[in-house]
């Protein structure tokens, strides 16, 4: 009698949260989980050599290169790479892949290479990360930090983001230096929906690995470090022999304040068009990214990189 009462109590409970559709144990489609899969130290990095068709603000096709990155397959050789470094915006939400300012840049810049190293999602902890990671395969001859103004503090203030996302982060000693913390990142319960097949199946497994992932890992909030990992990803740039510059998506007035103080070239891309509603977020569209390409085509020039002239001009 009692077993049978547990059993129709588990029952009417798991048809109560099927029917409730609480958010929090939906297996919800976000830019993290489309070709994305998790890294240890990253927390989410998309699958090498993906494929795939999002649908946000538009519907977009994507593809993975072997390293993860939303381009074309790499070769190092002889030819010097000017690598973005960013999240979304770099990778391209919204636009097609011959859309982005980094497609519309390279026959502007022939006597370069270009790599957009930009994973949706990511803070500019995980941008440093991931630059260290690639840094051996690509060898860039100069890194571009695009910075999301509008959310790249609180990604690097917390341990988790948007849909309860588990990630890296950087803990400020006493001492003021910075200690990576996460290692390695804790699995979150999205994770555990698409890879365990009772989690995605049970809705009371799903509440029992929500309550499980909270309770372990709680959500925690650290002072904001943006400047000291912008000042980390100049100092790794440019003790490997690489020239640093940075853009500020939106605006960014004491990171503004800072890289002028460093002596950082930076390129200012608030204003560029993009588009206002839906989708994941505000994101550029083809004449925004045409406009951050001639912004970002201006910097390189005025500090050296890019040559003026009829290849640099062109649109």
């Amino acid at each position: 009698m009692t077993i049978g009462m547990v059993l129709l109590t588990l029952i009417g409970l798991e048809i109560f949260l099927r029917v409730a559709n609480f958010k929090e144990f939906r297996e919800e489609l976000t830019e993290r989980s489309l070709g994305y899969r998790y890294d240890a130290e990253l927390g989410w990095m998309p699958v090498p050599n993906s494929t795939g068709v999002i649908k946000t603000f538009r519907t977009t096709q994507y593809k993975h290169n072997s390293f993860g990155l939303r381009d074309e397959e790499f070769t190092l050789d002889s030819k010097p790479t000017i690598m973005f470094l960013g999240d979304s915006f770099v990778w391209g939400l919204d636009s097609q892949a011959d859309e982005r300012f980094t497609e519309l840049l390279k026959p502007k810049l022939p006597d370069y290479k270009i790599v957009p190293a930009g994973v949706s999602g990511y803070g500019t902890d995980q941008e440093y990360l991931l630059l260290k990671r690639l840094w051996p395969k690509i060898k860039p001859a100069v890194v571009v930090l695009i910075v999301c103004a509008q959310n790249d503090r609180l990604d690097n203030s917390s341990n988790i983001r948007y849909e309860d996302y588990q990630k890296p982060y950087f803990a400020t000693e006493p001492d003021g230096s910075l200690k990576l913390m996460n290692q390695p990142v804790p699995r979150s319960q999205m994770l555990y929906i698409v890879e365990d097949w009772l989690v995605r199946n049970l809705w009371l497994a799903r509440m029992a690995t929500n309550v499980y992932v909270r309770l372990r890992y709680p959500r925690l909030t650290v002072p904001d470090p943006t400047e000291k990992l912008v000042g980390m990803i100049r100092d790794f740039v440019e003790k490997n022999g690489a020239k640093f510059m940075v853009g500020i998506q939106y605006h960014d007035e004491a990171l503004t304040r800072y890289l002028e103080a460093n002596k950082i070239p930076l390129v200012q891309l608030g204003g560029a068009d993009f588009y206002t509603q839906g989708g994941w977020g505000p994101h550029w569209t083809p004449e925004g990214q045409q406009d951050v390409a001639n912004r970002i085509l201006g910097t390189l020039t005025a500090n050296g990189i890019a040559r003026s002239g009829p290849a640099a001009k062109s649109n």
